[in-house]
């Protein structure tokens, strides 16, 4: 009888350290799967303060700066995105989205090299009143963007 119940405690504290080693691994797991998935925000005054590193993946967002749009020989398109504080020159090589174009919020993922964006993607407005959430927050902080559907204080 003594054996037995010995033998169900070893059991228990198997089952214990299985499943303490089991969620540890779980967890290293998803950890490791997720590094390169988040991407964090910046706007251009913020990567105009604190330069990132050449390899640190990040999503920039702002208006696209007006007069500054230009189609490139072969692929490479070049502009500018602004928030009001700082404007940062933007290298893209791809097909723009259709309703890309000059003063209109946009996002681009990719990475800082020498003073230039070199956007891997870009995400324009999908209509007339969408503006991303960042680039929004980015550009009311710079006192640039006033939300048309925000309620007059009566007076």
């Amino acid at each position: 009888m003594a054996g037995l119940k010995n033998l169900r405690k070893r059991r228990r504290v198997q089952v214990i350290v299985v499943a303490a080693v089991a969620l540890m691994l779980s967890t290293a797991m998803i950890g490791y799967a997720m590094r390169d998935g988040i991407n964090f925000f910046r706007a251009p005054s913020q990567v105009a303060e604190e330069p990132p590193a050449p390899n640190e993946v990040f999503r920039l967002g702002g208006l696209v700066e007006g007069g500054t749009l230009t189609r490139g020989r072969g692929e490479t398109i070049t502009f500018s995105v602004t928030d009001g504080g700082a404007s940062i020159p933007v290298a893209y090589k791809g097909v723009l989205p259709d309703l890309f174009e000059e003063g209109q919020g946009m996002i681009g993922t990719g990475s800082y090299v020498n003073g230039v964006f070199e956007a891997t993607e870009i995400l324009a407005k999908h209509d007339e009143t969408y503006m991303p959430k960042e680039v929004m927050d980015a550009l009311k902080d710079q006192g640039v963007y006033k939300d048309p559907n925000a309620s007059v204080p009566p007076s």
